[in-house]
């Protein structure tokens, strides 16, 4: 069963579609960079483009980097601030013209991870976290996800986490692989003692180079990176719109 995912990030917007029993993409993947400003207009035309490009006529699952409750997103830490309050799935269907189904894009990239990545059959706590213009989290236990959970924006040295912890943060900073684990670990240590995990996934553009940093992190939770790497938040948007 095919159905479309479409991943929206900070720097990008990307789709294919998916066998989500496989959870494999049986297209190359479109990325078409985020419009600046990133109003919800804007973004809505990108996804329609994507839509348009693959010929898609059926159910879209479509992630948003903030919190959604109920098709409507309520945060926006890394889009413009004209998301807030917007019935993001009544957008994206009208500017379609198809069914859509739209969640946090970390959530996304766990329920993928959950399901045929690096936390199938995993019990208890389950921490799945996205590296790239922020941090997204995306808590499990037992298999079932806790939406919405916005870790990235615990207070780390009197500031949000991703500011300091962050691929982007990274990058801008011209941090050194070395340097930025150690971000990277006292953020994990916080989110350690918050949750005792069974596991933590690190996910996002930034698990591709895992070698270069991950063996740097000392944390007493065992870590591995997503088997999806960044096409998880795909993934899971087809896997989340093909539920029942």
């Amino acid at each position: 069963m095919e159905t479309l995912g479409i991943d929206i990030g900070g720097s990008g917007i990307k789709g294919a579609p998916v066998d989500v029993a496989k959870g494999e993409l049986t297209g190359e993947r479109l990325r078409i960079p985020t419009p600046v400003p990133s109003k919800p207009k804007a973004v809505a035309e990108v996804v329609a483009e994507i839509v348009k490009h693959f010929g898609w006529t059926g159910q879209v699952g479509v992630t948003y980097p903030g919190v959604v409750v109920d098709g409507v997103t309520r945060t926006a830490a890394n889009v413009d601030h004209e998301w807030i309050g917007t019935d993001a799935r009544a957008l994206f269907a009208k500017t379609t013209g198809l069914p859509v189904v739209v969640l946090n894009d970390a959530d996304a990239a766990g329920v993928a991870e959950m399901a045929i990545g690096s936390g199938r059959d995993q019990a208890g706590v389950v921490l799945m976290l996205t590296f790239g213009t922020g941090i997204g989290t995306a808590l499990f236990v037992d298999g079932h996800l806790v939406p919405n959970t916005e870790l990235g924006h615990l207070e780390i040295r009197g500031k949000d986490a991703e500011t300091r912890a962050s691929d982007h943060a990274r990058e801008e900073g011209g941090l050194s692989w070395g340097k930025w684990a150690g971000r990277v670990e006292e953020y994990l240590r916080h989110v350690e003692a918050l949750f005792s995990p069974s596991l933590i996934v690190i996910g996002g553009g930034v698990s591709k180079k895992a070698d270069k940093f991950l063996p740097l992190v000392k944390v007493n939770t065992r870590i591995v990176p997503a088997t999806l790497q960044n096409e998880a938040g795909i993934v899971g948007a087809a896997m989340a719109a093909a539920a029942p």
